[in-house]
């Protein structure tokens, strides 16, 4: 087992090959869960004037107690002046500050007869009050977004307000998902006893999907060498990665790392010491195609996907490598002594607020029927002793 790559150096290699999938331009409408290549600056200040706070009046403070209503100042309206003398201007919520005007009473704090308006006795306006000043948010210039980041809600207003009705994403890359092998059979079709389901594909499309990744193809190709180079050349030609499940252990019939090579792919490495995934196969196309070769069996090929797969798809798009969270053992958990452990857990909050992981170890790297029951993986190192209850660990989620 020494010879065997190890966790760390496997990952370090894939992200190696991560590059860029290049910039595009798509409208605002649907940059949402985009990953953002431009910087963007503040159009203006913000706010661009003097903005009232609350509906109710704007005055001059110190004008007197009661005060004579000379007109409404309405949001999406220019500025008016105020007149001299114990007057105000009625004021809705973000309408500009009328001229001349430096304090905001509430409406609630006012007792109206006709166009006499007067404070509720006892009130006491502090002048100033209830006035957002224009560029105390952000002066004109400033850096507001950089690239790397994922446009989520906060960051698709920004981009609005600050007049960018078209943005400068990353590419989201073509992905091909190849399933391999004779015993499988398509969901909706008749399964006889020695046949299994197709389940990878589906698996490994949900974890790409959940993190922006949406251009997917999946096909599935029978243990045959011939047929194998052929529908792994045809799938290298038309996406930017490549996701095969299965074929790729040293049986009679794994024929993925003899196709791949038939094919012009270079491999990086291939196994890596680790429990479950370790025949993962790891290669780059003739045209900078990155191509992933994971085990077939389910809960190896959901785990590799995770731990290899969507980092390099992350980095890929501009992100800095996503961190995985450390979580705390609710439970001993055996390791391994010369492989590192992805362990299935359950996560769940302690009184603390403290993230705690409860291993669920599935009997076989081949047993998936339980996996959707837990939340994702913690990855435990190589060694004799068991990692004890409270030990930090990291976690990956599904």
């Amino acid at each position: 087992m020494s010879d065997l790559l190890s966790v760390t150096r496997a990952m370090e290699l894939v992200l190696d090959y991560a590059g860029s999938f290049g910039p595009e331009t798509v409208d605002l409408t649907m940059a949402a869960g985009r990953v953002l290549q431009q910087t963007i600056h503040a159009e203006r200040a913000q706010p661009p004037y003097d903005r009232v706070m609350m509906d109710g009046i704007a005055y001059r403070h110190g004008s007197g107690q009661t005060l004579v209503s000379h007109g409404i100042q309405r949001a999406g309206a220019p500025g008016q002046a105020l007149p001299d003398g114990p007057v105000c201007l009625e004021v809705m919520t973000g309408a500009v500050l009328p001229e001349g005007a430096d304090t905001v009473v509430p409406v609630e704090r006012l007792v109206r007869e006709g166009r006499l308006i007067r404070f509720e006795e006892g009130y006491e306006p502090r002048r100033g009050q209830f006035i957002h000043r224009r560029g105390s948010d952000c002066a004109a210039g400033t850096e507001l977004l950089v690239p790397g980041r994922r446009l989520d809600g906060p960051a698709l207003a920004v981009l609005a307000g600050n007049g960018h009705a078209q943005v400068c994403v990353s590419r989201i890359p073509s992905i091909g998902i190849v399933a391999t092998g004779d015993e499988l059979v398509d969901v909706g079709a008749p399964v006889r006893d020695w046949e299994i389901r197709r389940s990878n594909e589906f698996a490994l499309t949900g974890a790409l999907l959940s993190r922006g990744f949406n251009c997917i193809e999946r096909s599935v190709v029978p243990d045959d060498l011939a047929e194998t180079i052929v529908a792994l050349r045809e799938q290298l030609s038309r996406h930017d990665v490549l996701i095969l499940s299965g074929g790729v252990s040293m049986g009679a019939f794994d024929h993925v790392p003899k196709a791949l090579s038939k094919i012009g792919v270079e491999r990086v490495f291939h196994k890596v010491a680790q429990r479950p995934g370790k025949p993962l196969w790891f290669g780059v196309g003739p045209e900078g195609q990155r191509v992933f070769g994971l085990p077939g069996n389910p809960v190896s090929a959901t785990t590799c996907g995770v731990r290899y797969v969507m980092p390099m798809l992350l980095a890929g798009q501009g992100l800095s490598r996503p961190e995985p969270y450390t979580v705390v053992l609710d439970a001993d958990a055996e390791r391994i002594p010369t492989l590192t452990r992805f362990l299935p857990v359950k996560l769940h909050h302690d009184a603390t607020g403290q993230a705690r992981a409860t291993p669920c170890p599935m009997p076989t790297s081949g047993d998936f029927s339980f996996l959707a029951s837990t939340d994702g993986f913690v990855e435990l190192s190589r060694g004799d002793a068991v990692s004890p209850r409270g030990t930090a660990v990291l976690f990956y989620g599904w």
